[in-house]
């Protein structure tokens, strides 16, 4: 534990007594540590991959951001500073888990092996989505605040029900804690025991608000109340991450009921880039967090272990811009949608007031084209 770790922190099993410790097994300056509950034992190589999966995934994001202010895109959610929180419980997952995602889980995304730009299309207006959840086992992007944390615990009960030995996990921020979907939701998880786990990436800003307007106690206690295990995480640490979120999914599948998980981490950039966080929070607060920075917390260990040397970084930062000269290219050629598909999935079947609401509609797209072609004779 480091003198950074906040005071109110570790974990809590029901009837049990709170510990005052925060899971961390990689400290701000790479040091590697030891916890008495959750370990993790990575090749070099397995190391490695973490540091990538990090490396590219915020570069993914920092592209994204300058595609958006370029007008490329007409919104986007940065993760900037909480790529360890996602990478590290995305690689803890198997295959079969489903993962129920807000609309800021790139990270995880890029763990489910979703192609990066299908991410792009919802922000810019041209799908909703683009990905089938069932080919990767990851939902779409849900913009309503906490209602997928009920779709999780959902699915989760059916899940048990066919007996299959998977794990659901649904992620959601501090601010979508206060929601009542989210308390529904883990009262529902517990009372059917459901192999669900809830996994809260605490960037202590809901938009504006501060966590400590949320909520009076941590976070990760929250689950006491609904009598299931709560545990609080260092969420800049990668190795930690993973190693909670293993042992959470795992207890899931053995029939052990849900867990709560409190990533504690920053939200170093803003809430989405209509946002402006100079107006509430200080850069002095950010500077404090940019020291605990996620990637070159595992950058560090790294080096000082020997297990990657000049070469291997060269190569992702070569890896890096790659990625981000293919981002622009896909965004750029990205092609509009047809403008009538919005009312072929309206009802299986087809449906006699769309066949209408079609016909008036595409009477109106024509009516532009008539104007022109009289615009051009005159």
């Amino acid at each position: 534990m480091t003198a950074d770790a906040p005071v109110e922190t570790g974990a809590v099993t029901p009837g049990g007594p709170a510990s005052t410790e925060l899971v961390q097994l990689l400290t701000p300056e790479g040091e590697r540590v030891t916890h008495p509950d959750y370990d993790v034992d990575l090749s070099a190589e397995e190391l490695r991959g973490l540091y990538r999966d990090m490396v590219l995934t915020r570069r993914f994001d920092s592209e994204a951001t300058a595609l958006q202010r370029q007008g490329e895109l007409g919104l986007w959610a940065s993760l900037l500073g909480q790529e360890a929180a996602q990478i590290g419980s995305g690689r803890a997952l198997r295959a079969d888990d489903y993962v129920f995602p807000t609309y800021r889980e790139h990270g995880v995304a890029w763990c489910r092996d979703v192609d990066p730009t299908m991410l792009l299309g919802m922000f810019r207006g041209v799908n909703h989505g683009g990905w089938d959840p069932n080919s990767n086992n990851f939902h779409l992007y849900t913009i309503v605040i906490g209602s997928q944390v009920l779709h999780a615990t959902g699915y989760a009960m059916g899940v048990a029900k066919d007996g299959a030995d998977s794990a659901v996990i649904a992620y959601f921020g501090d601010g979508a804690s206060s929601q009542g979907d989210v308390a529904e939701a883990f009262t529902f998880s517990a009372v059917y025991n459901a192999p669900v786990v809830f996994f809260c990436q605490n960037n202590q800003w809901a938009i504006s608000e501060p966590t400590e307007r949320q909520s009076r106690v941590p976070i990760y206690q929250r689950a006491q109340g609904f009598g299931f295990p709560g545990v609080r995480v260092d969420g800049n640490d990668v190795l930690a991450c993973l190693a909670v979120t293993k042992a959470a999914v795992e207890r899931a599948r053995a029939g052990e009921g849900p867990m709560l998980i409190e990533a504690f981490t920053y939200r170093m950039g803003a809430h989405t880039t209509s946002d402006d966080p100079t107006r509430y929070r200080s850069d002095e607060e950010r500077a404090s967090w940019e020291a605990k920075d996620p990637i070159q917390r595992l950058r560090s260990y790294l080096e000082k272990e020997g297990l990657a040397d000049a070469a291997y970084f060269t190569s992702i930062e070569e890896e890096s811009e790659a990625m981000g000269k293919h981002v622009r290219e896909a965004i750029r050629t990205m092609p509009d949608p047809d403008t009538m598909a919005i009312f072929e999935n309206v009802y299986a079947d087809g449906h006699a007031l769309v066949d209408e609401e079609r016909a008036q509609f595409a009477s109106y797209l024509d009516s532009f084209a008539d104007s022109d072609s009289h615009e051009e004779g005159r």
